[in-house]
């Protein structure tokens, strides 16, 4: 664990500055564009190259060294940001250029998050899982918490280039224990795939995933769930914009990430003892479409806070379980695969988010929902309001509505339901 956990610090330093870069960028690109679809470009191309190079990227991480892969994605990821700082000091950055950024990190993110995944294998036991998942999610609710605050106070008095170059010396501390540290590895041969091309170890993935009928079954539903959640993680920012100032969506962000917080506490520390983990997973679910519901009920920053803060509670619980099940039921040796695939199918559901819900709403549901729209007088309208922003809180009442409706159908497929019972758990054994 002691090793784990001083790459742990390293990871949690570098994510707070990448989340510090990205809050600061989304902010920069909407306010010089005033469009949710740009804004939502953002997002796509920071999410679909990871998308299309995870197969691949799979594939390699299980031939080669996952410490070495994590450590030279880290340290690209550093000079793209390096790249950003020097056109902002030259007063040459445009919003392409962040488009071109964000498209390489995302290449090299589709290598180091699914090595990390499978890495996290060679330095815990088994027992000691759930626990490492509940760090890794409260790493991600520390920087949900730090990260907007930070970047609010930094961009009014080191502005956008001062926290690009903060961004890079925390890449630096990240590579400090992944350098230093002495680590072990896990046999990764596999005599089943070592002859195969790698286009064949590619596919391997897939069909490991469809031999196995309830893993399948429970990425689908994942990605559903990815999509709709997506959907309203594309448009929280202008909706929130909408109704307030950039500074006070920092301090929703921050008082989300305090439930973030709170639930990857409970994972971290209870986790070791939970049973039955799918059925806790798709209560969480559930319980996260109907504070999506109530976000977009009434333009009330109350609400929308208070229906964040429950939201993100639910957030590791979903997310770092999901992760403790495929790490459970997935060979070690072919985990880099597998976890590239899943990551790919199931990160897949974000950019197709960005694609249909952000020209969605500011093409037809806000021109629907505005003061003179035509439905600003009907039941929808009287029911939450109308104006700037209510359009995209009509979009969050419907994608709250289809999580709960596909949390419950997936409940009573068999194969989802039972999984933890009809697959085996493996087991490993680190190496030297």
């Amino acid at each position: 664990m002691r090793n784990f956990t001083l790459i742990w610090l390293g990871q949690l330093v570098s994510l707070i500055g990448t989340w510090m870069t990205a809050f600061s960028l989304d902010i920069w690109v909407f306010q010089k564009t005033g469009s949710a679809t740009q804004f939502a470009l953002v997002t796509l191309t920071s999410t679909l190259p990871l998308v299309l190079i995870s197969p691949l990227a799979g594939t390699l991480i299980d031939r080669w060294n996952r410490r070495w892969i994590i450590i030279l994605s880290d340290f690209c990821i550093g000079l793209c940001t390096l790249s950003l700082a020097i056109l902002i000091t030259t007063g040459q950055l445009q919003i392409w250029h962040i488009y071109l950024a964000n498209t390489l990190i995302s290449i090299f993110g589709g290598f180091q998050n699914p090595a990390y995944k499978a890495f996290i294998t060679s330095l815990v036991p088994p027992e000691e899982l759930p626990r490492v998942s509940g760090m890794v999610q409260l790493a991600l609710s520390i920087q949900q918490i730090a990260s907007p605050l930070l970047a609010g106070i930094l961009l009014a008095t080191i502005d956008l280039r001062g926290i690009l170059l903060i961004d890079v010396g925390t890449v630096i501390i990240a590579l400090v224990p992944l350098l230093l540290l002495k680590l072990v590895e896990v046999n990764q041969s596999n005599h089943e795939t070592e002859k195969l091309s790698i286009l064949q170890e590619t596919a391997y993935g897939w069909n490991y995933l469809k031999e196995r009928s309830g893993l399948l079954a429970f990425l689908i539903l994942f990605t559903i769930y990815q999509f709709l959640v997506g959907c309203v993680f594309i448009l929280a920012y202008p909706l929130v914009l909408s109704l307030t100032t950039p500074s006070r969506l920092g301090m929703i962000i921050f008082i989300g990430g305090l439930g973030m917080l709170v639930g990857a506490l409970v994972m971290s520390t209870w986790g070791n003892n939970w049973k039955n983990l799918i059925n806790l997973v798709l209560g969480a679910m559930l319980l996260s479409g109907l504070w999506i519901v109530i976000a977009g009920l009434r333009p009330s920053i109350v609400q929308i806070t208070i229906a964040t803060v429950l939201f993100f509670l639910c957030s590791p619980i979903i997310n770092g379980l999901t992760q403790v099940i495929f790490q459970k039921k997935v060979a070690p040796q072919v985990q880099g695969r597998v976890f590239a695939l899943t990551g790919a199918i199931s990160g897949a559901a974000v950019p197709a988010a960005a694609i249909i819900a952000a020209p969605l709403a500011d093409n037809i549901l806000e021109p629907l929902m505005a003061f003179d729209g035509p439905w600003s007088d009907n039941i929808i309208g009287q029911m939450i309001g109308s104006g700037p922003g209510r359009g995209i809180a009509l979009l969050f009442i419907s994608m709250g509505l289809l999580t709960l409706i596909v949390t419950l159908i997936g409940y009573q497929y068999p194969a989802i339901r039972k999984l933890e019972e009809n697959s085996p758990d493996f087991e490993y054994s680190p190496i030297k």
